[in-house]
């Protein structure tokens, strides 16, 4: 059984990144967005968020531009849909205490079936929410940064550029 993946957190934190929950490649390796289909170590980079393109085993440098890492369920799995619907509702509760404790500027959901899940809302647009959950720290969604998702990169890395207005 793969061991759950080490949070890159600090305080007053820029932004929080938050999968759904490491893929099987990140609790081998132990880094964050290690699958190489993964998209997220471009997006930051192309969406100008990063100086460089990073690589999964440098997750733990993003502390030093203002950027931490986490996931809403810390198990490892093959696919999202292979979360329970409990380990959801634990997640929920530790992320929300995270946040609180954190008190990052944002907290960028890195899809938006981790932002239903962690809020309980519904037909949520991308970008920043007009309702946060955690008072004072802005809830923004974006696409999945899987190769999965069907969205043409541009319009992802596109969404990804809203941030700056945050930050």
């Amino acid at each position: 059984m793969l061991k759950p993946i080490p949070d890159c957190l600090d305080q007053k934190l820029k932004i929080i990144f938050v999968g759904y929950n490491p893929s099987v490649r990140s609790g081998e390796t132990g880094h964050h967005f290690a699958n190489p289909h993964n998209r997220f170590w471009n997006i930051l980079y192309q969406a100008g968020l990063t100086p460089r393109k990073y690589r999964p085993e440098e997750d733990g440098e993003l502390l030093k531009l203002g950027y931490g890492l986490t996931n809403i369920v810390p198990r490892p799995t093959r696919a999202a849909a292979d979360i329970t619907g409990p380990e959801y509702q634990t997640g929920k509760q530790e992320l929300y205490r995270k946040i609180i404790f954190y008190q990052p500027r944002v907290v960028c959901f890195v899809g938006k079936g981790v932002y239903e899940k962690y809020s309980g809302r519904r037909n949520i647009a991308w970008g920043g929410q007009e309702e946060q959950v955690a008072p004072g720290v802005i809830d923004f969604v974006a696409p999945s940064s899987s190769g999965l998702v069907r969205m043409k990169i541009d319009e992802v890395v596109g969404i990804y550029k809203g941030l700056k207005d945050y930050i």
